[in-house]
């Protein structure tokens, strides 16, 4: 099995179009920023809101990948776990929610952590913990500012913070904003802050280091997202946001609507295994609705190209070439093109421009 800082068979033949897929999982990708020419070791933190196109959105201007580190149940399965390990995903496990063979096994995944940092890979963490469907950050967990100080004693090492917004965190084909931020310098910090204990929380004590890395990544986050803190009033500044945002422009998107409906028709018949098995998961088989576009993400990336085989044949057996080649052509498109109709319908309700704007 090859080393997390290398690049496996696997992940050659698949890097290119796992990121075609994630690219055409939105309408439109921005980018601000991008990440530093750096000698050393690179910790990438982002916030944590739309499950795995999190890290396929992020990861995209690093051509040697980024090990993440992902929760530890998924590994449980031996043909997954190596399936993980060649696309440079490493097991990461929690005390309450792993089992204790797993939270042991951190002491192998960090040494595995630091060899990649050491041959120049990223390692990328959301040091929130868990994912969130919400313009907000919780609290930084204790892990990211022990793999960094671990780093910066044996390297030079920074932190990268990466802001990442979404129009729509539930459908399919959005907008998505990738801020990436000025990198933090964890040598210089380690040395500027001075070692010892406090509270956190009241109940957690944990090096004042660590919390105050903590805190300033946090800082850093916050000021890269459409940032509304996590208050008693959230929700109502979220609503003030959204009706600030630009009209809707009915009339045009009701003639856009009809206009394509003979192209929604063909494609919503081309895609129609694809869309119907993803919307069949994303119903009745996922009950984390912050799941669903990395779902609709995976049916594209697996059954495209089972698909297109099928339709290759059946074209070029019942209809001259160039009718075949064109109608292969729209089916590249045609998941897109549903998922891009059905969306200009929901916006005829309420507006589906992104809150940063």
């Amino acid at each position: 099995m090859a080393e997390l800082w290398e690049k496996s068979l696997v992940y050659r033949i698949f890097r290119p179009y796992i990121d075609y897929c994630a690219r055409y999982s939105f309408r439109k990708m921005e980018v601000v920023g991008a990440p530093p020419e750096f000698d050393g070791a690179v910790i990438v933190a982002s916030n944590h809101t739309n499950t795995l196109l999190d890290p396929l959105v992020i990861m995209k201007p690093f051509p040697n990948g980024i090990v993440y580190g992902t929760r530890a149940d998924v590994f449980r399965r031996p043909g997954l776990a190596r399936f993980f390990h060649n696309i440079k995903m490493v097991p990461l496990a929690r005390r309450e929610r792993e089992r204790p063979e797993e939270v042991a096994r951190n002491v192998q995944t960090f040494g595995e952590i630091d060899k990649a940092l050491a041959h120049g890979v990223p390692f990328g963490i959301f040091p929130e913990g868990r994912h969130r469907t919400m313009h907000s950050l919780q609290p930084m967990r204790r892990g990211v500012a022990g793999i960094a100080f671990r780093s910066a004693a044996q390297r030079p090492t920074v932190i990268l913070p990466v802001g990442l917004d979404y129009s729509d965190y539930f459908n399919y084909r959005g907008i998505v904003r990738v801020w990436y931020g000025e990198p933090i310098d964890v040598n210089a910090f380690a040395q500027s802050i001075s070692s010892g204990e406090v509270e956190t929380d009241g109940r957690t004590v944990e090096s004042a280091r660590d919390a105050a890395l903590q805190q300033l990544l946090y800082e850093k986050i916050s000021q890269l997202i459409f940032f509304l803190p996590d208050d008693s009033t959230y929700e109502d500044r979220l609503a003030e946001a959204r009706a600030a945002r630009p009209p809707r422009h009915k009339a045009l998107k009701i003639i856009q609507a009809v206009l394509s409906f003979p192209l929604f028709l063909a494609c919503a018949a081309l895609s129609l295994p694809m869309w119907a098995l993803a919307e069949y998961i994303c119903r009745w088989k996922i009950n984390d609705p912050a799941f669903q576009n990395t779902v609709r993400f995976g049916v594209k990336m697996i059954v495209t190209p089972l698909l297109f085989i099928i339709w290759a044949v059946v074209f070029f057996l019942l209809l001259p070439w160039w009718a075949a080649a064109g109608l292969l052509v729209l089916f590249i498109h045609s998941y897109s093109v549903f998922y891009d109709w059905t969306g200009l319908l929901r916006s005829l309700r309420r507006g589906n421009e992104p809150l940063w704007k």
